[in-house]
């Protein structure tokens, strides 16, 4: 094989790493869209149940444990960081307000999908 040959073989290599490379890039941000814009879901499911809640301290500490959490997970997506532990905390705290909060019926509807959406996220990163 002459060395031109060879060069020509080493410069698509190196192309075709780079571009499966730069896929690969993309589709990880596409995944982090998808889950911030999931993130900024729940939090309006949980701002919208909260008005439910009338003078319950219990019942909005949960809501704000979950907010923050939430909140905490979104910030390190913003810095291209999947933080598993914190999605595990969001979704405890989101499982305790599903399961011990008062909710009308389509709140808890929203929140308990929204709980499935998240334990999904987790579930395939």
């Amino acid at each position: 094989m002459t060395t031109k040959a060879v060069s020509r073989r080493w410069t698509l290599k190196v192309l075709t790493c780079g571009a499966v490379a730069g896929a690969g890039l993309v589709a990880f941000g596409q995944e982090l869209d998808r889950a911030r814009d999931l993130v900024g879901r729940v939090q309006e499911d949980l701002r919208r149940a909260v008005d439910f809640t009338r003078n319950n301290e219990k019942e909005r500490v949960r809501y704000e444990n979950t907010q923050h959490h939430l909140s905490e997970f979104d910030r390190q997506l913003r810095r291209d960081h999947f933080d598993k532990g914190k999605l595990d905390q969001a979704i405890d705290d989101l499982k305790h307000v599903v399961q011990n909060n008062t909710l009308e019926p389509h709140d808890r509807d929203a929140l308990a999908a929204d709980l499935s959406d998240l334990r999904t996220l987790r579930d395939v990163r």
